[in-house]
């Protein structure tokens, strides 16, 4: 029997750890998870800040002591850092804090790059409104400032003048983000890799590309990309050679690229499974389970691919988003749906924006409906909006998958004041 401690996350990476024989303690934060999804799964949840490694350790070494753990795991961006730390403490093999410390800082991530020779992208971390000026001028051209450790598409800024990058600063600044990146605008579209690694190997899994809105915050993931698929063999290069420059050996990692004409240019990258239900939809459309690999492959119940799956066929997800906030008055459009409709009950907060997409695994096409009469809505400024709900489609391509998923949110009506 392994046992395994899992800090932070949703449900679906430790679902099924029973029946594999893997006893899973889960660290998380009271009010931050299901009881209903998590629990069935777990041998014990204890509570703890999944950002403080001094807390996290506290609940887990006399565990440790009691029965060791064979592996400490998270696919939380917030405790990437920390679980490094309290690997180490206990000594247990994972990624080190020093390289979830690089992943998570984005100026990092990019030294690393420039000092392996890697896709060259001009950047800089900023010191104050002249320097942002300075590189903006130094650049001649369009840059974009954002949080160096920045997520959910969080105040990611535009600049085309030396002024509008110190409005852009001083902007960030206000809400309160001391340190920032500037880096020129890569020009092209944003394709994202779900890619799985061990002990250096690495193995791309998914590839899928977004619509975003004009602040750059996605409201549908559809995969196997079609616009990244012509250029897969320069993904799984130009991936590999990223985990290597950042020192990833292991574990799942999520990376973003953009299509340039001078070939894919690294956005950025993450020591953990994507957000928005992608490791689902990859699930879909290729039949290869990241959350379960999550679990089996460190473990060795499972083997890593020898090769890069093939597509099988085409999913996505679109959300419910709104362009400007208000409260709901009703929901038109749910009667009759030959589809299952699941509905958040009146009055709860789903712990994250994709409540009950488990529930929908068996199904082909699925309607999430989180909010109901009475609840806001907040305009689509982070990915953290699109709380609303969703529709989740698999079909035989890409294309097909978002035409189901399109006709479904375009019939399905909220109606804001």
């Amino acid at each position: 029997m392994y046992r395994v401690a899992v800090v932070g996350g949703k449900p679906a990476p430790i679902s099924g750890a029973k029946e594999l024989g893997i006893d899973v303690v889960l660290v998380h934060e009271e009010g931050k998870y299901d009881i209903d999804e998590a629990g069935p799964h777990c041998e014990r949840i204890v509570h703890a800040p999944v950002d403080d490694r001094e807390a996290i350790l506290a609940v887990l070494k006399p565990l440790h002591e009691e029965r060791p753990f064979d592996l400490l795991l998270t696919t939380t961006e917030d405790a990437a850092i920390p679980v490094g730390w309290v690997n180490e403490a206990l000594g247990l093999p994972g990624t080190s804090e020093r390289t979830s410390r690089i992943i998570k800082d984005k100026a990092l991530t990019r030294q690393a790059m420039a000092d392996a020779g890697l896709t060259p992208v001009q950047f800089r971390s900023l010191t104050d409104a002249e320097d942002a000026a300075d590189f903006q001028t130094a650049v001649g051209d369009r840059i974009v400032l954002k949080p160096i450790d920045g997520v959910a598409s969080l105040h990611i800024h535009v600049a085309t003048t030396p002024e509008e990058a110190s409005a852009a600063w001083n902007t960030l600044q206000e809400a309160g983000y001391p340190r920032v990146i500037a880096e020129e605008y890569l020009d092209g579209p944003v394709v994202s890799v779900d890619s799985f690694s061990y002990q250096g190997r690495h193995i791309v899994v998914g590839m899928s590309e977004y619509i975003m809105n004009e602040t750059f915050v996605e409201w549908q993931v559809a995969t196997v990309s079609e616009t990244a698929w012509p250029h897969r063999e320069a993904l799984r290069t130009a991936t590999a050679e990223l985990l290597d420059a950042v020192g990833l050996t292991d574990g799942p990692a999520h990376s973003e690229f953009v299509l340039t004409p001078k070939g894919p240019r690294v956005l950025e990258t993450h020591n953990r499974l994507a957000g928005s239900g992608a490791p689902d939809l990859v699930r879909r459309a290729t039949g290869v389970d990241l959350a379960r690999m999550f679990l089996t492959i460190p473990l060795g119940i499972d083997k890593l691919p020898e090769t890069h799956p093939e597509p099988t066929g085409g999913a996505a997800i679109r959300f419910f988003v709104f362009p400007e906030g208000g409260r709901i008055t009703k929901i038109t459009g749910l009667d009759d749906l030959d589809v299952p409709v699941l509905r958040v009950p009146a009055g709860e907060k789903p712990p994250h924006i994709i409540p009950y997409m488990y529930r929908l695994a068996g199904h082909e096409v699925g309607v999430v409906i989180s909010k109901d009469v009475g609840d806001t809505v907040n305009p689509l400024r982070a990915v953290m909006d699109c709380d609303s709900g969703y529709v989740l489609a698999q079909g035989r391509d890409m294309q097909d998958a978002v035409a189901k998923a399109a006709a479904l949110t375009e019939r399905i009506q909220f109606h804001v004041e």
